[in-house]
């Protein structure tokens, strides 16, 4: 039995999915290609990834379409390869529900750091998605108590800036768009409040960040959102 993690590869550059194959399998990837959302589709169906790589420019079903088609059925990581000037394009595929992003050209050392990331997500998450305990890296969440604690250090939160950590927490590594942050946390009236989110973020790093100047945790991806990085 093939026990090796599969990953889908969606793009019409063949030069770019032949470097990808390559350097995926020789990682210990069990790897395929498909040339447009389509086929994409087509290759899910029948040998299902536990991870899809995607350009989002492509003829025929383009890869933010994609990523809507594969929310609607399922949750395995996507991880979006974007071109530089395509920043709103970008977040359109994040709101649709890609869970990283890495910009061409880009290094295969780094892709394949957000690919063990986002896989790393998928393994933590599954034990007991019901936990009366959130933990990752530097950060412990008691959701009974409503309690976080940083190094072991416990910090004081109001409540808004507390669901604020729980997302966080609950989403280490992947980025996450202001509208997402807004609709999961104030609703949807709170889509476009993009201020109101960076006053509440300013106000957490207070609490938890060592040195608010240069923030190690909450991390800001310029005109698109944050990054949680929990630490080690």
């Amino acid at each position: 039995m093939n026990d090796k993690q599969r990953i889908l590869i969606v793009d019409d550059e063949p030069q770019i999915t032949r470097v990808l194959r390559r350097s995926l399998t020789s990682h210990g990837y069990d790897v395929r290609v498909a040339g447009d959302g389509l086929a994409a589709l087509q290759t899910f169906g029948d040998w299902p990834p536990d991870l899809v790589v995607t350009d989002l420019s492509m003829p025929g079903t383009d890869g933010l379409q994609l990523c809507r088609n594969l929310r609607a059925v399922s949750q395995t990581p996507i991880i979006i390869l974007s071109v530089r000037g395509e920043e709103r394009t970008k977040v359109e595929a994040l709101d649709a529900g890609a869970d990283d992003y890495v910009t061409k050209p880009f290094g295969m050392d780094e892709l394949l750091a957000r690919i063990r990331a986002a896989l790393r997500r998928v393994q933590a998450s599954k034990p007991d998605a019901a936990a009366a305990v959130l933990e990752a890296g530097d950060f412990r969440v008691d959701l009974e108590n409503r309690r976080v604690s940083v190094k072991g250090s416990e910090v004081h939160l109001t409540p808004k800036e507390y669901d604020l950590m729980v997302y966080l927490v609950s989403h280490p590594g992947k980025v996450l768009t202001h509208r997402t942050l807004l609709t999961s946390i104030w609703g949807g009236d709170s889509a476009e409040q993009t201020e109101y989110l960076r006053v509440f973020v300013g106000q957490l790093r207070k609490k938890v960040e060592p040195d608010t100047a240069a923030p190690r945790y909450i991390l800001t991806e310029p005109w698109i959102g944050y990054r949680f990085d929990p630490g080690s």
